[in-house]
This record gives C-alpha cells, sequence and structure tokens, in this order.
C-alpha cells in the first residue's frame, strides 16, 4: 500500500517521539534510582560511657600515686566552686577521696575558641571504679552532675575441668580458669574438702558463668554445679533453693554445709597437731597440747567454726589475745594468740559461722604467727580434725522430687554434652520449671 509522503512523515514524527520520550522516561527513573541508592543512612552516633563522644577529644589515663580529684580537675580548667559541689554530689556515689591509684580515667574536651585564642573546655570526666562499674562527673555548662552506671556485662555458661598437682588455685591459674572460681569453689566446698590436704591427683568439674565486659573475663555468676572428686569419692555440689536462699547440696539430698569449718582460716600448713605429749618449742619440754596450730601469715582473718555466742574476749597469759566462742551441742571453740580481735566482737555477742572474728597473730608464748584452734565438748578437750561432722538439715520431703529433677540435669551436663533444653538456667525458686 502506498502513503502520501507528507503521511510518512508524520508516521515517522511521532515514532520519533516515542523513542525519545522511552529514552528520556528511561533516564529518568534510573537517575531516580541511583539516587535512592546513594542516600546514606544516619551514620551511627558514638556512644562512650553513655556520652555521644562526637565533637569531643577523648582521652585516657591512670591516676598516678598522689593524684587527687582537686588537683586533676584543677589542671583541666574546672573552678574550686565546681569542684566542691562535685564533692558533695558525689558523698554518696563515689566520695572523692576514694581515688586510687592505678585506677584508669577518662576526658572529654571541646576546644572554645574566642578572639582567635584556643581553649579546651572538660565536659565529662569518667572514672573506672573496678572493671565494670564506672562514674561520670559531667561539668557541662555552669551545672555540675553525677551519675554511677555499669559497662554491659555478658554471661557465658562454661564448663571447666582441672586435675590437682599442687592446689586448687594453682590447678587453675595454670588452665587460665577465673582466679574468682578457686574462692567459689572454697566457698561452695569449704565443710566438705579441706583443700589444704587434698592430694594430687585429685580433680574437679564445674559448671559455671563466666562474666565478660566485651572480651574481657571479670569474674563469675552464678555457679550451676560441681564435682570434686577427692581420694576416688565424688562429691557433687547441686543447687537448689531451700530456707529462703540457694544452697549447695550432696546428690543424696544432704546439705554440703556442715555443723563445723573445715577450719577457721586460709592457713599455710599445720605446724603443731593434737597431742598429749607435745615438745613445746619455748618451754623445751614435753606437755599436752589440746589444740591445732596453723601456720600462716600475721593479719589473716580468722573465721568463727560455727556459730555461737562470744564467751570471754581478751588476753589469756601464754595464750595471747583469745576468744572463746560457745556453741550448741555444748561445744566450745578457742582461738588463741591473735593478733587483734575483728569489730564488733565483744563477750555475749552472737557471731555467725564463717564471720571474721579476729585476726593470727604471735602474741603470748609463741614463736611466730600462727593461730592455736581448739575445741571442747562437755567441757572436755577434743581434737579438731577428727571431730564427726552433723550435715545441716538436708532437703525436705516436700522439696524431694523438685530437687531430684534438677540433680538429674546438673549430674548429666557435668558428665557430658547435653542440649540447651536440658540446662538449669533458673534456680532462685523452688517452683523450677
Amino acid at each position: 500500500m502506498l502513503f502520501p509522503p507528507f503521511l510518512l512523515s508524520l508516521q515517522n514524527m511521532r515514532k520519533f517521539i516515542f523513542i525519545i520520550t522511552v529514552l528520556f522516561l528511561g533516564i529518568y527513573f534510573q537517575a531516580c534510582s541511583n539516587s535512592q541508592r546513594g542516600v546514606e543512612e544516619p551514620k551511627p552516633k558514638n556512644i562512650i560511657y553513655g556520652i555521644d563522644a562526637d565533637g569531643y577529644q577523648v582521652e585516657n589515663f591512670e591516676v598516678v600515686k598522689g593524684d587527687t580529684w582537686g588537683k586533676i580537675l584543677d589542671s583541666r580548667g574546672i573552678t574550686t566552686k565546681k569542684i566542691a559541689e562535685l564533692d558533695r554530689l558525689a558523698k554518696d556515689i563515689c566520695p572523692l577521696k576514694t581515688i586510687r591509684a592505678g585506677h584508669k580515667y577518662t576526658t572529654f574536651t571541646k576546644c572554645d575558641t574566642l578572639d582567635s585564642v584556643s581553649t579546651a573546655r572538660l565536659d565529662y570526666l569518667v572514672y573506672e571504679q573496678n572493671v565494670v562499674d564506672y562514674v561520670v562527673f559531667a561539668f557541662v555548662g555552669d551545672s555540675v552532675a553525677v551519675r554511677q552506671d555499669s559497662k554491659p556485662v555478658t554471661l557465658v555458661r562454661t564448663k571447666s575441668s582441672g586435675t590437682i598437682e599442687s592446689s586448687l588455685w594453682g590447678t587453675i591459674m595454670e588452665e587460665k580458669m577465673p582466679y574468682a572460681l578457686a574462692a567459689e569453689m572454697e566457698d561452695i566446698y569449704q565443710w566438705t574438702v579441706d583443700f589444704f590436704g587434698i592430694q594430687q591427683g585429685d580433680s574437679f568439674t564445674v559448671v559455671y558463668d563466666e562474666k565478660f565486659v566485651d572480651t574481657l573475663s571479670v569474674g563469675i555468676g552464678r555457679v550451676w554445679g560441681a564435682k570434686f572428686t577427692h581420694l576416688g569419692k565424688d562429691i557433687y555440689a547441686i543447687p537448689f533453693p531451700q530456707g529462703g536462699k540457694v544452697q549447695y547440696w550432696e546428690a543424696d539430698g544432704g546439705s554440703l554445709r556442715k555443723q563445723l569449718l573445715k577450719a577457721p582460716l586460709k592457713f599455710t600448713r599445720i605446724s603443731s597437731k593434737f597431742s598429749y605429749s607435745r615438745y613445746h618449742p619455748v618451754l623445751k619440754k614435753y606437755r599436752p597440747h589440746t589444740g591445732i596450730d596453723y601456720a600462716a601469715p600475721a593479719g589473716t582473718p580468722v573465721r568463727a567454726v560455727a556459730d555461737g555466742t562470744v564467751t570471754f574476749k581478751g588476753w589469756k597469759g601464754a595464750g595471747g589475745n583469745t576468744i572463746y566462742i560457745k556453741h550448741p551441742g555444748k561445744l566450745q571453740s578457742g582461738y588463741l594468740h591473735l593478733k587483734g580481735y575483728a569489730k564488733g566482737i565483744a563477750v555475749g555477742k552472737r557471731v555467725s559461722q564463717g564471720q571474721v572474728i579476729g585476726y593470727v597473730g604471735s602474741t603470748g608464748r609463741s614463736t611466730g604467727p600462727h593461730l592455736d584452734f581448739r575445741l571442747w565438748k562437755n567441757g572436755q578437750p577434743i581434737n579438731p580434725l577428727k571431730v564427726p561432722q552433723k550435715p545441716s538439715e538436708p532437703i525436705k520431703k516436700e522439696n524431694r522430687e523438685k530437687f531430684e529433677w534438677v540433680k538429674e540435669r546438673v549430674i548429666a551436663e557435668l558428665e557430658g554434652e547435653v542440649p540447651d533444653s536440658m540446662k538449669i538456667t533458673v534456680i532462685d525458686s523452688v517452683n523450677i520449671k
């Protein structure tokens, strides 16, 4: 079919316009798309110690011997009036006199320019009280403020095992476990295991929460269960709440807490045992020594071995500074050669098992710092190392089923790998689910 020339020109013109329109729209939408992809997300704020650090010069320092907050703040332009106000505000949070050498602090400063002269202005100073807790001193504008806070702590459930070569502390240090774990293990087993009498080859397994700030280990949380093998016997520690608090129990439901502590202090060695014919190092003759001498550095805390009432506190001749405590079951304990007494200890005072009552010394007839520890039953001396240990109240009958449920899961985790659903994660109530 033939078309007039003007019609062909019109048809071509329409095609041309269509093509141009399509190209234009394509370029437009492509530009819009590129523009959208090019939009940047808002830059996250640089938050340090809860402070927006953008625009600040942030510097880290360490308190050195002789530093005071007055000296540090004065050198950074904080007025005497503001320091006095800070002292008043910090009194119940972080008294300024508690500054300690070796602790870290961080300053947040801005530069003010006036008449072409730049000066640094301190707005915030953050003092680390320990690896977790810190306090913020704020000097923004004319105001002064104090805020205490903590770094976020992450709990990591951990299972560790070790074999004793020399001591529990030595093994934990060698295996690079948290030092706090040794203290916690001693606390849990203090009535049951004599940690100065453990043997090479004894072993332990323990499940606990390790605390981390970022990647730094800062201690431990709850111990979820432990097994200590001493002389071939497995002694389990099962956490379970009874009597309003979480305690640790043996596998049969007996309490790890006994009537008496294994020892009234952390000692270096036993320098003299119970005997009716001991050669006295000062008198140079044989005579009865109805106690146990625990050698320990002067000043070592001495603890009451059981709940009781102080019946004597004072000088006892050859025994030097002495404390006697009366306990249930017609028992009495004695603590001789003390350097001094703990605050608040007096005749008639009630003391709790494990409470510090005095400090190791060498008073009276003594050749060096040690504790002469004695026990009497019905007024007769008995060997503290051979006293039959009576456990505290066992798991109550009404709690037995729940205890068995917890025990099964704790032992399974100690002995091998278990799914998370089998792990005990809540233990503060007997209504455990």
